[in-house]
């Protein structure tokens, strides 16, 4: 999860976070450190953005202005406006209150966690 501020173009944090993703442990063989897709609607088709995923060897999935459909996505997307849904029944969420980034991104990472532990089969 991260927090930026409200006029900054999607686009712009897709390189931090793909870049703050932590390594995931794994049963057998090395520690894997980057996720084998990305799949984007057509905001983040930059060439920029196309390169450095492709250097860092991560498939890239993104919807090209003008060619491809947004359609392509459904089955993909549902799954991340369905969480965000889910994260917006948290009423401090969903007006940002905090002033401080850093409170706001705790009470985001609690509402993540609430969120899984609801989810998870019992």
């Amino acid at each position: 999860m991260a927090v930026s501020g409200a006029n900054l173009h999607d686009s712009q944090a897709l390189v931090p976070l793909v870049v703050s993703i932590p390594a995931i442990r794994s049963r057998r063989g090395p520690r894997r450190r980057r996720p084998d897709k990305l799949r984007a609607d057509k905001g983040y088709d930059y060439p920029d953005l196309r390169r450095f995923l492709r250097r860092r060897r991560i498939t890239v999935r993104i919807a090209r202005r003008g060619v491809d459909s947004s359609e392509r996505l459904g089955p993909y997307r549902w799954k991340i406006e369905r969480t965000i849904a889910w994260l917006d029944g948290y009423r401090r969420l969903t007006i940002r209150y905090e002033r401080d980034g850093h409170n706001f991104l705790g009470f985001l990472c609690l509402a993540a966690a609430i969120t899984c532990w609801k989810k998870l089969p019992t």
